[in-house]
């Protein structure tokens, strides 16, 4: 029923200061912009997922949601959204899974620059059900226009994206048996804790139960982002030229990767850039 990830959110202070620092990590434009129910709202669309960028826009009680949201958790990762072909269907395997949906509702969103207009079909699933991590379903009744590269060495798409939880059994069932997504791994380690991976289309939902105990077991977080590029060496040279904090590459704890991690630039966020080995993208 989901066959991948159709978008995350960022929640930021600063629409046009978050925008200027995605465009420079990701070395692609903006490819749609809008305003509305109390929010700017910027997007970039890449090979497999679109990074929608949101801040409060005017006086308004859906702007005062917003910037009291701001005020307690701060900056960055908001939510989390799948696509699924048919939402109808979608809608009713949250009921029967118990995650009570919100009502279907039809959504459509214009471009500022272009005047284009999107169309789509969402619902929501209770976030007390889902563990504290907000999520949305989406069924988009077209395609995203696609953000345009700035160099050579932009970022291609979303690797995986990181869910950290103190209780990894409810997690997995929650992501493997009532979302439906695949488990491809289930490994623990003295060091990372343990990891699970889900996945959802081509990329990676990665929920991690870190070995130094937290204290709320009943809500995950969202916790960070791991971009797919195709040349780590270029895009490390890009970003140290842009001023960027960036560490030197390594082995990922995948076989056939290598990461680095991204110090600065990310608006708060854990951020990772990975790029897999000729023979482990075959």
């Amino acid at each position: 029923m989901i066959i991948g990830l159709d978008h995350v959110v960022v929640l930021l202070e600063d629409i046009k200061a978050g925008s200027a620092a995605f465009e420079t990590l990701l070395a692609r434009k903006p490819s749609w912009q809008n305003s509305g129910e109390g929010a700017d709202r910027v997007l970039f669309t890449l090979d497999n997922m679109s990074l929608e960028l949101m801040a409060p826009a005017g006086q308004s009680p859906a702007a005062d949601r917003i910037r009291n949201v701001l005020k307690i958790w701060g900056e960055g990762l908001a939510s989390i959204c799948f696509a699924t072909p048919d939402i109808g269907k979608m809608h009713r395997r949250l009921e029967r899974v118990a995650l009570k949906p919100d009502p279907v509702a039809e959504v459509d969103s214009t471009d500022r620059a272009s005047g284009a207009t999107l169309h789509w079909k969402r619902t929501r699933a209770m976030t007390d059900l889902t563990r504290g991590v907000r999520m949305f379903f989406l069924e988009l009744a077209g395609p995203r226009p696609a953000s345009e590269k700035t160099a050579d060495s932009a970022v291609l798409g979303l690797d995986h994206i990181v869910v950290s939880t103190e209780d990894p059994e409810r997690a997995a069932a929650l992501y493997g048996a009532r979302l439906g997504l695949d488990m491809a791994l289930d490994r623990s380690h003295q060091e990372w804790g343990q990891l699970m991976f889900f996945r959802c289309g081509d990329l990676i939902v990665e929920v991690v139960k870190r070995p130094v105990a937290g204290n709320d077991k009943a809500n995950d977080k969202l916790w960070g982002l791991s971009w797919r590029v195709a040349d780590i060496e270029a895009t490390r040279a890009r970003l140290v030229a842009a001023g960027l904090q960036v560490s030197e590459p390594r082995a990922g704890r995948k076989p056939g990767t290598r990461v680095m991690s991204l110090y600065s630039g990310t608006c708060g966020i854990h951020t990772l850039i990975l790029e897999k080995t000729p023979q482990a993208a075959e």
